[in-house]
């Protein structure tokens, strides 16, 4: 009988074991599957107007981020390897009759190739040199020299250094591995051939369209506040409502501060309704008090957009970024493995991005509300 009751307790307790044996292995499972949704992110890249460009067109600018993607050339996408930063996507006409050019995030925000090599101030002078240093080595293949070595005409300075000109808000949203691998696909696959159009093919609709292949019909065009156009802060406010109503996407705003110095500061963004009342508001109403109303009805209804008043900076100086790994475009570098995840996970209410993925200093993101 004895004998009986302890082959019943041993057998009782090997079930247990195989139950819990079972159950870790089912959370290990989940941890795997889940883990790839934590892998890394893509961000718009709300561009503050600067210079007569406020003037003329107070929109500013769209590009997208990825920390996750880099350049193999400005034409050619690939898998980041550990120490990169990422790319930054961006449409612009004009510049050797591409649709789209693909820049390191240093160089495109600060004209230089790693973060120590980033100035304190920059003046106009500094500027056009660093510009012109890199683009005669590493911007040839987009913007060659002319017969007599100068520099040639076109856009091809909007890729280099948008930080001495600019402030500029970053919009975060998580990405997966597979999302990234098919972007690269597509972006390489495709003819880069120049498509833009400022009414119906700018640089929003570009980040617009490129937001959608991971988040299918977040951004849409904003037919009332634009009048059917997409303009870059309408597409900040349609994914931070897109976010808001899918927590999932782990939506974050960085902020990417104006380099000091003696360049004029930039200019906050407006879309069109917005631009029309803060420009022409005065003379609308007494020329047309109709079409003043129908313009502020726009811009209350559809188009107000609270940007961030305290959001997180982005500190590209703090990135411990190797200069071999820092060389832009350079085709001798070896095959490394895979990133790993990117992202850590603090206290609550705060959440950090980790940028560079062999680096010890996190970038940190503020979650913050956004305007219904």
């Amino acid at each position: 009988m004895r004998v009986l009751r302890l082959y019943v307790f041993h057998a009782d307790t090997l079930q247990r074991l195989r139950s819990v044996r079972a159950a870790l292995f089912g959370v290990l499972i989940l941890l795997m599957v889940a883990a790839p949704s934590a892998y890394a992110a893509v961000s718009l890249l709300l561009e503050q107007p600067y210079g007569k460009l406020n003037l003329i067109d107070p929109a500013g600018h769209a590009a997208i981020y990825l920390d996750h993607v880099c350049a193999e050339t400005p034409l050619k996408l690939r898998a980041c390897r550990p120490g990169e930063a990422g790319v930054v996507l961006s449409r612009y006409d004009d510049i050797g009759d591409h649709d789209w050019i693909a820049m390191p995030l240093i160089p495109y925000l600060y004209s230089v190739s790693a973060p120590a090599e980033i100035p304190q101030r920059i003046d106009r002078a500094g500027e056009l040199e660093l510009r012109e240093a890199y683009r005669e080595r590493y911007l040839q293949a987009v913007a060659a020299d002319r017969a007599d070595g100068g520099a040639p005409g076109g856009n091809w300075y909007e890729l280099l250094g948008s930080a001495f000109d600019r402030t500029i808000y970053g919009f975060r949203v998580n990405t997966t591995a597979e999302q990234d691998e098919q972007l690269i696909a597509n972006f390489n696959d495709r003819k880069n051939v120049e498509k833009y159009n400022g009414a119906l093919r700018n640089c929003a609709d570009f980040a617009r369209v490129t937001l959608n292949r991971f988040y299918p019909h977040a951004v849409h065009r904003n037919y009332i506040a634009d009048l059917g156009l997409t303009s870059p802060k309408s597409v900040a406010r349609s994914l931070g409502h897109y976010a808001a109503r899918h927590p999932e996407t782990g939506f974050e705003v960085f902020m990417i501060p104006q380099v000091k110095g003696d360049l004029p500061r930039s200019h906050a963004n407006t879309d069109l309704a917005e631009g029309i009342l803060k420009r022409y508001g005065l003379p609308l109403v007494v020329l047309s008090p109709v079409s003043t109303a129908v313009a502020f009805a726009a811009y209350v209804g559809q188009g107000r957009f609270s940007m961030p008043k305290h959001p997180a900076l982005l500190n590209v100086k703090e990135l411990e970024v190797s200069d071999e790994i820092a060389r832009p475009f350079s085709p001798m570098m070896p095959a490394l493995p895979p990133p790993t995840v990117a992202l850590v996970r603090p206290a609550a209410g705060v959440q950090r991005v980790t940028v560079a993925r062999n680096t010890a200093n996190p970038v940190a993101a503020a979650r913050v509300g956004v305007a219904q």
